[in-house]
C-alpha cells in the first residue's frame, strides 16, 4: 500500500463576519445549505502529494479533475469541478455542473483547454501514464497541480482530508470520512472474532484473468476482513494462474471483479480460462456456491464515501 501524508503547514485564515452574536445567515454551496461559519473565505494550504511533491494551493476557482474517483472526492469535499476527463462524464454515478469542460481522454487530455480555460488547480492520478509529465507542463504555465493515489480507504481519507482543508469544509471530512471510518472499523473488528477464511481474488478483463493480492483495492479489503488470500501465500499465482496450485490450496471463497467496459468479454475470459476446466468445478468454493462476482461499483470503482457498504457486503458474503 502506498501511503502519503498530508502536511498542513500554511495558515488557514478565518475571516471575521460582520456583526456580533450569532449569525444565522446561510448560503448555498453544491446544493447544500451551509452556515457562513463553514466557509473559508481566504486560505492557503500546503501539503505533500502522492509523488512526494510539496504543493501549495490558494483558493482555487477553476479545478480540473482526472478520473471519476477524484471528481467524486473533490465534490464530496465541497469543491466544484470546472474541467474533467471523459471518463468522469461517462460515469453514471457522478453528476457534474452543466458548464464542466470535457478535456478529453484520460491518457490524452488537452493541456490547451486547461491553459486557455484558466484552470488554477488540477488533480491528477499519480499512477496514470503521463500524469507527472502533464503536471510539469501545466505548472510551467502557472497552474498548480497535485498528484494523488487513492487505492484503498486509508488513501481516500488522506486525499479527502487535503481536499476539505482546501475547501474549508471540515464538516464534510467528518461526514464523508470519519463517519465512514467508524462504520468500517466496527465491521472489521467484528470480523476479526470469526474464523479466518481462505480466498482467491481474481480480476477478469476482456483479454484474460489475473490473480490479485493485498496490494490491490479489494485484496486489501479482504485482508482487513480476516481472509487469507492464497495469491499472497503463493506469489507465483500473481504471475501466472495455475489450476493445479489453486486446486491444491482449495480456497473457501473465490471472488472475481470485472475490469474494463466490456463485461461480457471479461466473463468469457473467466469461462474460457478457468470455468471450462472440469477440475475447476471440483473446488470447494464452486461446490458450495462461493464463487462470487463482486459488483463493479464497490469493488473495481472506488466507492469513496460508500466504502463502508463494500465492507458490509463482504461481511454478509463471508458470514452467510
Amino acid at each position: 500500500m502506498k501511503k502519503f501524508s498530508a502536511i498542513l503547514t500554511a495558515s488557514l485564515f478565518l475571516t471575521l463576519l460582520s456583526g456580533c452574536g450569532t449569525n444565522s445567515d446561510t448560503v448555498q454551496n453544491n446544493n447544500e445549505t451551509i452556515s457562513e461559519t463553514d466557509i473559508k473565505v481566504s486560505s492557503e494550504v500546503t501539503f505533500t502529494d502522492s509523488a512526494g511533491r510539496t504543493v501549495t494551493v490558494s483558493d482555487p476557482q477553476k479545478t480540473a479533475v482526472f478520473t471519476a474517483s477524484f471528481a467524486d472526492i473533490w465534490q464530496l469535499a465541497g469543491g466544484t469541478v470546472s474541467f474533467a476527463t471523459e471518463d468522469v462524464f461517462d460515469n453514471e454515478n457522478i453528476t457534474l455542473p452543466e458548464d464542466t469542460v470535457n478535456i478529453g481522454l484520460l491518457d490524452s487530455p488537452s493541456a490547451e483547454l486547461l491553459i486557455d480555460g484558466e484552470a488554477d488547480f488540477v488533480i491528477l492520478s499519480s499512477t496514470a501514464h503521463g500524469g507527472t509529465e502533464l503536471a510539469e507542463t501545466l505548472e510551467q504555465a502557472g497552474i498548480t497541480c497535485a498528484l494523488f493515489e487513492a487505492e484503498n480507504f486509508a488513501d481516500y481519507l488522506t486525499v479527502l482530508k487535503i481536499c476539505t482543508n482546501i475547501t474549508g469544509r471540515q464538516d464534510l471530512y467528518e461526514k464523508n470520512g470519519e463517519a465512514v471510518q467508524e462504520k468500517i472499523n466496527k465491521i472489521i473488528s467484528e470480523q476479526q472474532n470469526k474464523p479466518q477464511k481462505t480466498v482467491l481474488y481474481l480480476r477478469a478483463f476482456s483479454t484474460g484473468i489475473k490473480a490479485k493480492g493485498v496490494d490491490s483495492m479489494t485484496g486489501k479489503m479482504l485482508a482487513d476482513m480476516n481472509c487469507a488470500n492464497i495469491a499472497d501465500a503463493v506469489p507465483s499465482l500473481l504471475e501466472e494462474l495455475s489450476i493445479e496450485e489453486i486446486i491444491e490450496q482449495d480456497p473457501d471463497f473465490i471472488f472475481i471483479t470485472i475490469m474494463g467496459s466490456d463485461e461480457e468479454k471479461a466473463r468469457k475470459s473467466y469461462e474460457d480460462t478457468l470455468a471450462s476446466n472440469p477440475a475447476w468445478s471440483g473446488l470447494s468454493a464452486m461446490q458450495n456456491g462461493r464463487c462470487i462476482f463482486l459488483p463493479k461499483q464497490y469493488f473495481h470503482n472506488k466507492p469513496n464515501a460508500e466504502w463502508d457498504k463494500a465492507y458490509e457486503m463482504l461481511a454478509e458474503i463471508l458470514n452467510d
